[in-house]
């Protein structure tokens, strides 16, 4: 039995498999779409034997000035920072910046993204939740509209990555605590919500063996982005138990070593790098308070403005091709240690 007369392009879409954004992308630039999903197409023109009306095509086809830039958590000041450069850039292309945030939620960051794939953007930039994130969704949002990821990726999804290389920053961080005092402990959750704690696990591991030393991992329970309140939690408990194995703390992140700073001001530990002190503490990021936490939190800075600048540039140079990328981009930028009283 041969397979149904199809008569527009939402029943080819449906008979298919694929979405209706994908299907019109493909008929209005055959190179628009990704290689293999192009093949899969083509093959599928051949099963229905279905041709698109042009003319009604090109009635139909709109062109926005719109981008979505979407963020796991606009309340902290680290995506509120980024985003603000972000938002800058696009104003300066002439574009204009919607911004969302999924606040923690998978359910809202699946929300955030089928809003925007209804107005139809030109383009979007995504920092991810991650490991909540409902990545066969966001690969099929990323097949429909151009996208870029930024800070934290998913797989095999979007034109291109940027992003801080967290092996060089991590290592270049347990070096310099090393060189100046006793080896590092790594403080962490035991599940982080993003997979750069992930990542900053594993470049932690190795610089510790790459010098020699044996590392030491403490992991807290917590679950979600309230990372100062797990911070503190766990570090009380730590800090009330038995003696620390080394009077040197690395903070998977700065919000965690907010907490931690917090924690041991309460049992009366004093932090820093004075004859009266007996702790040590670092983190990662340079979050926009670490410098104003007691004492100021030595730390390692992202370079914000450069993965911005990348980011942007990058979704723009898709725009104005109109042509999706044959091969996935990654660019990884290298931290910058930034010494302050704490360590």
């Amino acid at each position: 039995m041969s397979d149904p007369k199809i008569k527009n392009m939402e029943e080819f879409a449906t008979a298919s498999g694929f979405s209706r954004p994908t299907v019109s992308k493909y008929f209005n630039d055959p190179n628009s779409v990704r290689k293999s999903t192009r093949e899969r197409i083509e093959a599928a023109l051949e099963q229905f034997d279905y041709r698109p009306n042009i003319y009604a095509m090109n009635q139909n086809r709109r062109q926005t000035k719109n981008i979505g830039v979407v963020v796991a958590n606009l309340a902290d000041p680290f995506f509120a920072e980024i985003a603000r450069n972000i938002e800058r850039l696009i104003v300066e292309a002439g574009f204009r910046p919607i911004l969302v945030s999924s606040y923690g939620s998978p359910e809202q960051e699946a929300d955030a993204l089928d809003g925007l794939r209804s107005i139809k953007p030109a383009g979007v930039l995504i920092a991810p939740l991650g490991r909540s994130s409902d990545r066969d969704a966001m690969r099929a949002f990323c097949d429909d509209v151009p996208s870029v990821f930024f800070d934290n990726e998913i797989e095999n999804a979007g034109e291109a990555f940027v992003g801080l290389n967290n092996h060089q920053s991590i290592g270049m961080i347990v070096d310099y605590l090393c060189r100046s005092g006793e080896a590092p402990i790594f403080f962490e959750m035991k599940l982080p919500p993003n997979p750069n704690a992930f990542k900053r696990r594993k470049a932690y591991i190795s610089s510790m063996e790459r010098l020699g030393h044996e590392p030491r991992l403490v992991q807290i329970d917590g679950d979600g982005w309230d990372f100062e309140e797990i911070g503190f939690r766990g570090a009380t408990e730590m800090l009330t138990g038995r003696p620390l194995p080394s009077d040197t703390v690395l903070c998977s992140n700065d919000r965690l070593a907010i907490g931690f700073l917090s924690a041991a001001y309460e049992q009366g530990i004093r932090v820093g790098i004075g004859p009266d002190c007996t702790l040590r503490v670092a983190g990662h990021d340079d979050h926009p308070f670490s410098r104003f936490t007691c004492p100021k939190l030595t730390t390692v800075a992202q370079d914000y403005r450069s993965i911005a600048e990348k980011s942007v540039r990058t979704l723009l140079e898709v725009i104005d091709s109109d042509r999706r990328a044959e091969t996935r981009e990654s660019t990884l930028f290298d931290g910058k240690l930034v010494m302050r009283c704490s360590a």
